[in-house]
């Protein structure tokens, strides 16, 4: 077993207008992907944006416990196989009515809700979230790194918007990393791993459910407020525990499950299964993202074993709110054998099993051992002194911050001054966010420095496809057509849809696999050619000549 697996996150990121807080979310998000699509396209010196979103193969409505919902009994908000429903006539008559002038300079005229990243990701408006969906991964290290690239993104985005706002009259916007705007909505942080098909998926569902109930003890964003609303006063742990009411089911924005059943592998369906998780929080720190993506990782390998501990809970749902609501980590959560256990003492269970099953393998590869060695540190400190992890959790981070604030002015927890600081903690500016200036004033320890970070957000990782479809919209954008997670088209003279190019292997189509391939093509066409010789089996299209 190893922390080693294909794995990758989305960010949905809170939006606001701060001079227009009656703005239209969609038309503000739709701002923000469409000038960073502008902004990527003067980097690579191309006339058009960079490659659209091809829809082909998505399957939303596919439940993992074997039948597809029918689409006219699915939420709206389900069918993300189609794209966004507002036009670019609608924006751009958007953008006028509040601005009073024709944005030319914003280059409305190419409305962007959805590209292609140089670094393998995708930018594109989810609902009324710019949301950024990394890059494909094989280790925890490597997703907490293309997840911050992710805010580097948001923050590039931000201040080409706002260096923009005085000659377009469009509003500055601001985005924030965080998961609820405490009115009642939430909007995600998901995880992806990838899984083999052979696991039957109610094995999955009936480990990960007491997991994810307790691992916010370690990866909780923080929050004020109980309650969708926020409308009791406290402080918790989560930022998406109040949002949860099932235990299991297919939906994302309503009726939300703890473990989702969408079946949507975006890799060879036979083989595999990606499992969607949508119950974790947007964290900032580092070490919480590693602890995320790592456990997670290390829990999947138990249950692909068969060595996964029977911990059910007796109303998981329950569980998970009363352990977020409790930040002095005492509560406990009934079982179904009896037992009364904390989320501390959950999560201690599934590290014992984990590092028991690698010591039966003959011992942890090195990352898995960081990931181990990590995990029983930050339990560790947790049963003995929280707030000594006040420099690598953000729920602590937060809950120290504003515990000195009001320590200082006296203030309960409804005191709206409080809601601010919490909000201000996820603001992605680092001369305003609370996070980072922790960080720049080294009370905050980080995995990655701002430089790793910003190459991050400019080229993809070199283990997986996304190496090839990155390096293809950096190398080529004047002839990408469109291009999703398992496959990518290009224009070619004389083929009218040009060739398809299919990616169903996420290991495949690396650096090391094609790296000399496009490394000598001058072109697309070339490209094509070249790939199409080596990989007949990939390339569809027409004749070649």
């Amino acid at each position: 077993m190893t922390v080693r697996r294909v794995m990758g996150a989305e960010t949905e990121y809170g939006v606001l207008a701060a001079g227009n807080p009656h703005a239209n979310a969609t038309v503000l998000s739709t701002q923000v992907v469409t000038t960073y699509a502008a902004l990527v396209r003067r980097r690579l010196g191309a006339s058009r944006t960079t490659a659209d979103w091809d829809y082909h193969g998505e399957t939303p409505l596919e439940d993992a416990r074997g039948f597809t919902v029918p689409r006219e009994q699915a939420d709206p908000s389900q069918l993300t196989d189609v794209a966004p429903v507002l036009t670019a006539e609608e924006v751009a008559a958007e953008a006028l009515r509040e601005s009073g002038l024709w944005a030319e300079s914003m280059d409305w005229a190419q409305v962007v809700m959805n590209t292609v990243l140089p670094n393998g990701a995708r930018l594109y408006v989810d609902h009324s979230h710019p949301e950024y969906s990394s890059p494909e991964v094989t280790a925890p290290r490597d997703a907490v790194l293309w997840d911050a690239a992710g805010d580097r993104v948001a923050l590039d985005a931000v201040r080409a918007v706002a260096a923009s706002a005085a000659s377009t009259g469009l509003d500055v916007v601001n985005l924030y990393k965080n998961n609820t705007d405490n009115k009642s909505v939430s909007y995600g942080a998901h995880e992806n791993y990838l899984v083999p098909r052979s696991v039957p998926f109610d094995r999955l569902a009936t480990a990960l459910l007491p997991f994810f109930a307790s691992r916010q003890v370690m990866c909780g964003a923080g929050r004020v407020g109980l309650g969708p609303r926020g409308q009791r006063p406290g402080f918790q742990l989560s930022q998406r525990a109040d949002f949860f009411e099932r235990e299991i089911g297919l939906e994302t924005t309503v009726h939300r499950p703890i473990v989702n059943t969408r079946d949507e592998p975006h890799a060879e369906r036979g083989r595999h299964r990606r499992l969607h998780v949508i119950i974790g929080d947007a964290n900032l720190s580092h070490t919480a993202g590693l602890l995320k993506f790592g456990t997670t990782s290390l829990v999947l390998g138990l249950v692909e074993a068969g060595a996964a501990p029977d911990l059910g809970l007796a109303d998981p749902v329950a569980a998970l709110q009363a352990i977020s609501h409790d930040p002095s980590l005492r509560a406990t959560v009934p079982l179904r054998d009896g037992r009364e256990l904390t989320g501390v003492q959950l999560q201690r269970l599934y590290l014992e099993a984990a590092r028991a099953h690698e010591e039966a393998g003959g011992g942890p590869d090195p990352q898995t051992r960081e990931v181990l060695e990590l995990w029983e540190e930050v339990l560790d400190a947790l049963e003995t002194d929280p707030l000594s992890l006040a420099d690598r959790l953000d729920w602590v981070a937060k809950y120290a911050l504003l515990r000195g604030y009001r320590e200082r002015d006296g203030l309960a927890w409804d005191d709206p001054r409080l809601t601010l600081v919490d909000l201000q903690y996820a603001d992605v500016r680092p001369e305003k966010g609370l996070y980072h200036r922790l960080v720049a004033g080294g009370r905050m320890r980080t995995l990655f420095d701002a430089e790793e970070i910003e190459r991050a957000a400019g080229a993809p990782p070199a283990d997986t496809r996304a190496w090839f479809r990155g390096h293809l919209v950096s190398r080529f954008p004047e002839d990408v057509l469109t291009a999703n997670w398992d496959s990518v088209s290009v224009a070619l003279p004389g083929v009218r849809r040009g060739a398809r190019i299919a990616m169903p292997e996420p290991l495949d189509l690396t650096r090391d696999d094609v790296g000399p391939l496009i490394g000598a093509a001058p072109d697309a066409e070339h490209l094509v050619r070249a790939l199409a010789g080596a990989r007949p089996a990939l390339v569809h299209t027409g004749s070649l000549g």
